[in-house]
């Protein structure tokens, strides 16, 4: 099983890579899957969409195929958006553009919105209400909202709250089991060829 983990920031270094990191560890430690891959969406390494996508133009061939793969041999994803004026951020918000034929669909993700204060439910709504749709990836209904990050899952215990810090770690590998489960049930859903019709390519 491989989990491909997005980390949603701009910023470079990030709370969002931090968080992304822990977790790909997490995955590795615990046995929770065979494989974890981080895309870092820092520095915007995605162009914004244009009509090039369609037309397969080389620009857009080169950049994309190496993470069509990725995305396409992944069993589950983790995604992480901070919140930027109460949203998800452009990147993250670019990148489910970019795929709409399968690399996604029918597997499941968990989201993990980041918030340097009390915020962070803003980008988890956003995200549940409109990014699927035509890439239909699938939301599992676990879900965490790591408020006042910088106070948790550093590698330094000194700089953690020990109470936040500590329900966040449970917190964060009690959902990652979920999200195993998932992947090992929504695989059959996929291989029963039920979910692909060209009549449907696109989510209503």
């Amino acid at each position: 099983m491989k989990v491909s983990i997005i980390s949603g920031s701009h910023r470079k270094p990030s709370q969002s890579m931090k968080v992304a990191k822990y977790i790909e560890q997490e995955l590795l430690d615990k046995k929770l899957c065979n494989s974890a891959e981080i895309l870092d969406l820092s520095g915007n390494p995605i162009p914004l969409w244009d009509e090039g996508i369609w037309n397969e133009e080389q620009h857009w061939l080169d950049i994309l195929n190496p993470i069509s793969e990725t995305l396409a041999n992944s069993d589950a994803f983790v995604i992480i958006s901070p919140e930027y004026h109460g949203q998800a951020p452009s990147a993250l918000k670019n990148f489910f553009l970019m795929w709409s034929k399968g690399e996604l669909a029918h597997k499941p993700a968990m989201l993990v919105a980041v918030s340097s204060a009390d915020g962070g439910a803003y980008p988890i709504a956003e995200l549940r209400m409109s990014s699927y749709k035509n890439n239909r990836i699938c939301y599992i209904p676990e879900q965490i909202i790591i408020r006042n990050v910088e106070s948790v899952l550093n590698s330094d215990p000194n700089d953690n709250n020990p109470d936040a810090d500590a329900y966040f770690r449970g917190r964060i590998l009690f959902s990652l089991k979920i999200l195993k489960e998932y992947a090992t049930a929504l695989k059959q859903v996929r291989d029963s060829g039920v979910t692909f019709n060209p009549d449907y390519k696109n989510g209503m």
